[in-house]
């Protein structure tokens, strides 16, 4: 009987995958992960075009007041957040796929019901609980997930591209949406969402992989290569030890404040009253629509720049840049609205877009400075108020303007929102960075 011995081949085996191949360049695997994940992005993005395109008929077919459809709208933008932190330290347990997955099949399960509802609890129990509670786990904190573990240069930039996909996929939906719900009714389009979603679960399932050394490779910019960590335990538990951690701290506060009112002046503002507040001038739904998806165009431009400047540049000064553009566009807008659309107003549509969520990229980079290898889950808890704050004004929002019948104080209020976030950026204190993977390295030409 002849004794088998270990072969040159199978010891070359156990090196990660970035080792076997000296002298041969290879596309990184990271960039494949945050090509599968930009995707996954824009299919769960179809529910995010939706809301501001049901106000309307919502309150034709069933008589609903615009206040009690802006406050399922609500729920949906809180749980969107609140459940952020939770997935992050659950992807952290369970891993990026599982969560995804479940995740995007509660959107499609949500967003499908709809389409039998007779109630407006039900409005508030499909879109509000179960889509929201999807549409959170599948938050920006999955992006923050995504970009600490694979890469340690270039945060940045995939920080700033992951967060434009969700502006890629209101582009691609929005028009769509918006001539369904025209040319046909708000339910053809509640099923195009729910499709949407389901459609890329196989993506998540087959190609997505949670670590690098899942496929014995080093993160992008690592300099060694690092074991994939056991499963964490009590995710539920080491959530709310990292916000009891994180609120002692004043720049959690400064962050989630800023976050807050970035969130009032976007999700819950601009995308889910932009359409009606245009139409209450007498512009048509689908051009309104359309300038909402113009918004996303410029919107990929703004936010990967802005991943660029972050690599760059202090991210203090950058967002309160951001905020302070932003404050100035909305205490014009009142003034644009017009049955037509003409110059200025997209002027405004191209210059908001660009700063819609550039905001994302230096917050992010202000979390992993700050805090380290709970940076994510930080995020998440500050992504949370992001969400709180979009969902108050989508309330707010529609309470005035069934009182006041106009949107124009809505519009100044968060005009001078922006400036009090712009000021609250500046104040940030600044912390040397913590050593560890969670801390971008810095980036090179």
């Amino acid at each position: 009987m002849t004794q088998t011995t270990e072969t040159p081949a199978s010891a070359e085996e156990q090196k990660p995958a970035s080792d076997r191949v000296p002298g041969r360049r290879r596309i990184h695997r990271a960039w494949f992960v945050a090509a599968v994940t930009f995707v996954t992005i824009i299919g769960a993005a179809a529910f995010r075009s939706l809301p501001g395109l049901l106000i309307d008929p919502l309150h034709q077919e069933f008589g609903w007041s615009r206040g009690t459809i802006g406050a399922a709208v609500s729920v949906n933008l809180a749980l969107y957040g609140l459940t952020a932190p939770f997935a992050a330290a659950l992807m952290d347990r369970f891993g990026i796929r599982r969560v995804v997955a479940v995740a995007l099949t509660v959107i499609s399960v949500g967003s499908l019901l709809t389409v039998w509802m007779t109630a407006a609890w039900q409005l508030l129990l499909y879109w509000g609980l179960l889509v929201g509670l999807g549409s959170g786990s599948m938050a920006l904190a999955f992006a923050a997930t995504v970009t600490n573990r694979w890469f340690t240069e270039r945060r940045g930039l995939v920080s700033g591209i992951l967060t434009a996909a969700s502006a890629s996929g209101q582009l691609i939906f929005l028009p769509l949406l918006s001539w369904l719900v025209t040319r046909y009714d708000w339910r053809p389009a509640a099923v195009t969402v729910a499709l949407a979603a389901l459609a890329v679960v196989p993506f998540v399932w087959l190609l997505l992989r949670d670590h690098p050394a899942d496929v014995g490779q080093k993160p992008y910019g690592a300099t060694e290569f690092v074991p994939k960590p056991p499963p964490v335990q009590g995710a539920a538990r080491r959530t709310l030890r990292v916000l009891f951690s994180a609120v002692r701290t004043g720049p959690f506060w400064l962050l989630a404040g800023t976050f807050a009112i970035c969130g009032a002046s976007t999700n819950g503002l601009i995308q889910t009253h932009f359409v009606p507040a245009a139409h209450d001038h007498g512009m048509p739904i689908t051009a309104a629509a359309s300038l909402l998806a113009v918004i996303g165009v410029f919107d990929v431009v703004g936010t990967i720049a802005s991943g660029w400047f972050t690599d760059r540049f202090e991210p203090r000064r950058l967002l309160a840049v951001y905020y302070a553009l932003r404050g100035i566009s909305l205490l014009f807008l009142p003034m644009l609205l017009a049955p037509s659309v003409h110059p200025p107003m997209i002027f405004f549509i191209v210059f908001y877009g660009l700063d819609w969520v550039a905001t994302v990229p230096p917050t992010l980079a202000l979390c992993r400075e700050q805090y380290g290898d709970d940076s994510a889950i930080v995020f998440g808890w500050v992504l949370a108020s992001h969400q709180v704050g979009a969902a108050l004004v989508a309330f707010l929002g529609g309470m005035a303007r069934d009182t006041f019948g106009s949107y124009d104080m809505v519009w100044y209020a968060s005009g001078a929102l922006c400036a009090a976030a712009a000021l609250m950026a500046l104040v940030i204190r600044r912390r040397p960075a913590v050593p560890g993977p969670a801390v971008p390295a810095p980036a090179t030409a």
